[in-house]
């Protein structure tokens, strides 16, 4: 249930804490802007101090955007199956680092007065988290995944509100601070949602692509993905019989996927565009493809999602607590998308494309349960969240 949209004050002063990878820093990101817009709409004065580490993505980030950053030590925690692997020398170091971290944070804290701590996550999170609670500050986590990560399940007792992406985690969270959770959803940047079909087409890599045909595009994120890029290899002449295809590979592996379509009909080459990385023309991309197939992180599922687009998911394996194949079985089960595990072969890959590709109500039908899950209004949401906790 969405909150009542409280009170916006003339002045706020907001502690962001949360990062290491982009699935943490980019929803904290997105959340203050949506907070800088809402101050802004009433003249309002907005303060915001990020407390990260040296080394994470949000050390970056934050400077890149305005916003002052302080940086504490931590601790992170490497998961194993087995419970005394966890106590490896490397985790008994790093969380002797935590209560250095705890005391500088609470010292930011005590200095900057924030109305209220955001906390989206990752292992810098526990500090500043932490530190909340000790300086008396109303602190709000924020969940991007269908599970809550381990940082937060540490500071969940301390929340304040706890804002969760998904209907599902609600009955996963511990009885003691279900009351304290609300559905928001992950924040999904702006632009994202303001892609251009027609100007994506207009690139001149894709001059050779046949509009009768689905557009279909392939990521494996930054770095691109190698499980998927073989899939992609084994399928292409088939991929390319039925549907245009925009392959990020990675930058890594362009020449070796260019070299193996060289082969192809220059009928079937022209509808095939690989590039090493997709930057600021990603919204127009997404806005042409008709059917994703790519990794199932908690940030790609809010896009995916908001935009209404069919997905075929090929989960990361090693992803922290497997929430990345929750993440693709929760939409599979509303027939939101499609969970690649297991065998990943280019056989298994034609195999749940083809309806995708070659049925347009097929696609319509999971596009329409897409977009029933996805929430292009959860930063606002998030916003609601943060005023309402400050606000008592």
């Amino acid at each position: 249930m969405q909150p009542a949209s409280p009170d916006v004050p003339s002045s706020f002063r907001l502690v962001v804490t949360g990062g290491g990878t982009g699935g943490h820093t980019y929803p904290a990101l997105t959340a203050v802007r949506a907070l800088q817009a809402r101050m802004a709409s009433v003249g309002g004065a907005l303060d915001v101090l990020w407390i990260g580490t040296a080394e994470g993505l949000e050390a970056r980030v934050a400077p890149a955007e305005g916003i002052a950053f302080t940086a504490v030590p931590t601790g992170k925690i490497r998961r194993s199956s087995n419970p005394l692997k966890m106590v490896s020398p490397a985790n008994v170091r790093d969380m002797a680092r935590v209560p250095l971290g705890v005391a500088q944070a609470r010292k930011a804290i005590s200095r900057f007065r924030p109305d209220v701590v955001l906390a989206t996550g990752g292992f810098v999170a526990v500090p500043a988290g932490l530190a909340a609670r000790m300086c008396g500050r109303p602190l709000v986590l924020h969940e991007q995944t269908v599970r809550l990560g381990l940082a937060n399940r540490k500071l969940a007792s301390s929340a304040t509100r706890i804002a969760v992406s998904s209907e599902a985690t609600l009955p996963l969270l511990p009885s003691s601070v279900r009351p304290a959770a609300v559905v928001t959803g992950n924040p999904v940047r702006p632009e994202v949602l303001a892609g251009r079909a027609d100007k994506a087409v207009a690139a001149p890599g894709l001059a050779g692509f046949d509009r009768r045909l689905p557009t279909l595009y392939v990521t494996g994120g930054a770095q691109g993905a190698q499980q998927i890029n073989g899939m992609i290899r084994e399928a292409l002449p088939w991929l390319l019989e039925r549907a245009n295809v925009i392959h990020q590979c990675g930058p890594g592996n362009v020449e070796d996927l260019q070299s193996g379509g060289a082969g192809l009909p220059d009928v079937f080459a022209g509808r095939y565009f690989v590039t090493g990385f997709v930057g600021p023309e990603l919204p127009d991309i997404l806005a042409l493809a008709d059917v994703v197939v790519s990794r199932s992180g908690a940030g790609t599922l809010a896009e995916l999602t908001a935009l209404g687009k069919p997905a075929v998911f090929v989960p990361l394996a090693t992803s922290a607590g497997n929430e990345q194949a929750h993440n693709a079985r929760h939409l599979q089960q509303a027939g939101a998308a499609v969970a690649l595990e297991g065998d990943v072969s280019g056989d298994r890959l034609r195999e749940v494309l083809e309806p995708l590709l070659t049925d347009g109500a097929r696609r319509e039908a999971m596009a329409a349960a897409a977009r029933a899950h996805g929430r292009p209004d959860a930063a606002d949401r998030l916003v609601d969240v943060v005023l309402a906790a400050a606000a008592g």
